[in-house]
């Protein structure tokens, strides 16, 4: 009998790695599929793509901006996903001052200082107490320079010109959970609040002790919200 197919949707500057600590917990019984975040300008791009790839109906588990990715396989395929896990995202669009920080990214990028950007953003992706720490910042590091800044700057341009994904919420009918880290530097308790009150019947656990990359930073607890999530 086929394995349930779960698909993968990844955030900004991070590659597969970001679920290396979930595979051995879920590998067993879920047919484990990764989106490609790298070639596309737009996130309805990236939605596309991932209904192309994945089999006809699958979970979706989706971090950051894979979350904005998923609304947009909301609106797109709504049929084809059996349940939904967003993790560290939120449903606005950019206002005024976020997009001229990304603008100001992109400038830096263009200059040649992909480095110091990735070094700029490594404070807000993990908690306070873990920004020294050199395992888990090596993690974050090496994917960066993988993601290289081609394709963060495709990304970034995807994020800013992406949907207000409020609208749509209410019409999400599939089981659909929310994590967020409780010291979260990009997401807010707001963001949550949004989604959470928009969505029918949707559940959140927050993780305590934990900055924007619970997959990585709270393996254990993340591995167990999904196990738990998935056998629904």
């Amino acid at each position: 009998m086929p394995r349930p197919a779960v698909v993968f949707a990844s955030g900004q500057l991070l590659t597969h790695e970001c679920w290396s600590p979930q595979l051995p917990a879920l590998s067993v019984d879920w047919d484990l599929r990764f989106s490609d975040h790298t070639r596309d300008e737009t996130i309805a791009g990236m939605a596309g793509r991932l209904l192309a790839e994945a089999p006809e109906q699958f979970h979706l588990v989706a971090h950051a901006m894979g979350g904005f990715t998923a609304f947009e396989v909301m609106r797109q395929a709504p049929e084809r996903v059996l349940s939904l896990a967003l993790i560290a995202t939120l449903a606005p669009n950019d206002g005024p001052a976020q997009t001229e920080r990304r603008q100001g990214y992109i400038r830096l990028v263009e200059a040649g200082q992909f480095a110091e950007v990735v070094e700029e953003r490594i404070p807000i992706l993990v908690h306070p107490a873990r920004r020294e720490d050199e395992r888990l910042l090596s993690v974050v590091r090496r994917m960066a320079a993988e993601t290289g800044p081609e394709t963060f700057l495709r990304q970034q341009r995807a994020i800013m010109g992406r949907a207000d994904s409020r609208p749509s919420l209410g019409a999400i009918g599939v089981r659909t959970l929310l994590v967020r880290g409780a010291q979260d530097g990009i997401t807010t308790p707001a963001h949550v609040e949004e989604i959470v009150a928009g969505v029918p019947g949707a559940r959140f656990d927050e993780i305590a002790d934990c900055g924007h990359l619970p997959t990585l930073e709270k393996p254990q607890t993340m591995n167990r919200l999904l196990a738990g999530w998935l056998a629904g």
